[in-house]
């Protein structure tokens, strides 16, 4: 329950950000996604990588997909639903949010987190 709290606290701050967030775009996201290819696919086809597969994850709690069996402590006991405003604030503050994750985030502009977003969007049923 600790991260549930410590979740919504952060995205309390980072939502007068959001008012000011840029629109994203599916097919940057794509382009951008590759990168994270390194350890996730979100086609529900392919299933887990070097990282939990991302088919579904908007509304998916945290550290949950029963096939991944390599999430941090930290992860499996976050107790949140992932957003999109979520997502987009770990990739942005990874020290911050769940900083003893096992995740490798490279570094993203806003826009980048946004089409990244409106990628994974297009990936549930």
């Amino acid at each position: 329950m600790k991260h549930a709290l410590t979740a919504a606290v952060l995205l309390g701050l980072s939502l007068g950000a959001a008012a000011e967030a840029p629109k994203g775009d599916a097919e940057r996201g794509r382009l951008v996604f590759g990168q994270c290819r390194t350890c996730h696919y979100p086609e529900k086809t392919y299933g887990d990588h070097n990282g939990p597969n991302l088919y579904g994850i908007f509304g998916r709690k945290a550290g949950s997909v029963a096939s991944y069996a390599y999430y941090s402590d930290e992860m499996k006991q976050a107790g949140f639903d992932w957003t999109p405003e979520l997502l987009d604030f770990w990739l942005a503050n990874m020290g911050k949010f769940l900083p003893n994750s096992t995740m490798v985030v490279f570094q993203t502009t806003p826009q980048q987190r946004a089409d990244i977003i409106e990628y994974l969007k297009q990936f549930q049923d």
